[in-house]
């Protein structure tokens, strides 16, 4: 049987709910200042950090940002239409496509990317997962 949670519990998650808020704050700032939408740098993220290759599918980026498909296929519309990705049909199988960066895509990512890491640094120590026992 599990103990009830204690003042430090919620303390503990509410400081760290309060500091993973203030990180995605920081990112959506950032992002939208670099003149695209945080799904869009996340779509970009997935691409490129991607395990394995160079691309990924629509289906593949739905489970990583937690979508729907037929969201995510318009999200990659919207980048497709601002020159950030392109859809190319798979090799093997025309029925499969593929989604990838292009270098307009690739240098805000890697702008982004940067500035983000630079904030993951900082915040060493004080954003860690409560111990909850």
């Amino acid at each position: 049987m599990t103990r009830p949670l204690s003042k430090a519990d919620f303390s503990a998650l509410s400081e760290f709910r309060y500091q993973m808020r203030r990180y995605e704050h920081f990112s959506e700032t950032a992002v939208q200042a670099a003149g695209i939408t945080p799904l869009q740098y996340l779509l970009l993220l997935h691409i490129k950090g991607f395990a394995g290759r160079e691309w990924a599918t629509v289906g593949e980026l739905a489970e990583r940002l937690q979508a729907k498909q037929h969201g995510v296929v318009a999200l990659v519309t919207r980048c497709e239409a601002a020159g950030l990705v392109e859809r190319r049909s798979h090799a093997g199988d025309r029925r499969r496509v593929e989604v990838h960066l292009l270098p307009a895509g690739e240098a805000i990512l890697v702008r982004l990317a940067e500035i983000h890491r630079t904030e993951l640094r900082a915040l060493q120590g004080v954003f860690t997962i409560p111990r909850l026992d």
